[in-house]
């Protein structure tokens, strides 16, 4: 409708301790000005030191929520998380399947910090099977990229290979995050639709306060692609967001604390084309 804002929507999980799941990629909206919505997939009981407990959100009212969202807001771009399991993953790609919500993030994610599964493993195939084709940026760390393809990733010619690889499954944009390889820098690896492909680096900061560092970097991806803007630019823009977040750090619980959701973008962010 014409003169109303930007609209996303998380499909996620709860975190109780804010710095992950839903509750950050909420922030990460505001933040990034635009107007976030939420899908509830599944809650936790966490904090800074861990996942305690974690209870699927009935799929019927999945459905619920993505009917309550289509007939009344205009959302134009959405993101995935925690997906929980099988079964909420196939009720996901299902309902967006029915109510588009324009441009798709999927963030896979399947290990908390701590270590705590938060995906099942027979939910690895759905995802790859009815997520993936729906699928407009995929944003896999290594270990996650290791997973949904069965390669090996320690070289950038293999990370090139598993790009490749998902892009090949259905997802039009593939970033895969390299923040677990070694070096000074961290650096993504980016292969967008047209082929084409570069990297984004940071120098690396030593820091235990990096708790929902990926949900807050997709969640910026949509953020920006809700506001049109052109795909690199919001992925570079997303990596300067989860810098600065870094980089001007909070301190927040005892254990792996969050980032920092007001902070300024980072102006420590460098462009490679090719990988």
């Amino acid at each position: 409708m014409r003169g109303q804002v930007p609209q996303t929507v998380t499909i996620a999980g709860s975190d109780s301790g804010g710095g992950a799941g839903v509750q950050a990629d909420l922030k990460t909206f505001q933040a990034r000005e635009v107007f976030g919505t939420s899908i509830f997939v599944a809650l936790t009981a966490q904090n800074t030191k861990g996942v305690q407990q974690s209870l699927p959100v009935p799929r019927s009212f999945i459905e619920a929520q993505f009917a309550s969202l289509a007939d009344d807001f205009h959302i134009h771009a959405a993101k995935t998380g925690m997906l929980y399991d099988q079964e909420h993953v196939q009720t996901v790609a299902d309902c967006y399947q029915k109510h588009s919500f324009g441009p798709l993030t999927v963030d896979p994610v399947m290990i908390a910090k701590g270590g705590h599964s938060l995906l099942k493993e027979e939910a690895i195939q759905t995802i790859k099977k009815e997520l993936l084709p729906q699928t407009y940026v995929l944003t896999p760390n290594l270990p996650e990229a290791e997973v949904l393809t069965g390669l090996k990733i320690k070289t950038k010619q293999e990370v090139k290979k598993a790009a490749t690889t998902l892009q090949e499954m259905g997802a039009k944009n593939v970033i895969i995050k390299g923040g677990h390889l070694e070096g000074k820098e961290a650096t993504d690896f980016v292969l967008m639709e047209d082929s084409s492909i570069f990297q984004l680096s940071a120098p690396r900061i030593q820091s235990k306060n990096t708790h929902g560092t990926g949900d807050t970097f997709s969640s910026c991806i949509t953020a920006e692609l809700a506001k049109k803007k052109p795909f690199k630019e919001a992925v570079f823009t997303a990596k300067a967001f989860i810098q600065g977040a870094i980089e001007e750090q909070i301190i927040v619980g005892s254990g792996h604390g969050p980032t920092n959701h007001w902070a300024k973008l980072s102006k420590n962010i460098t462009v490679k084309e090719g990988f």
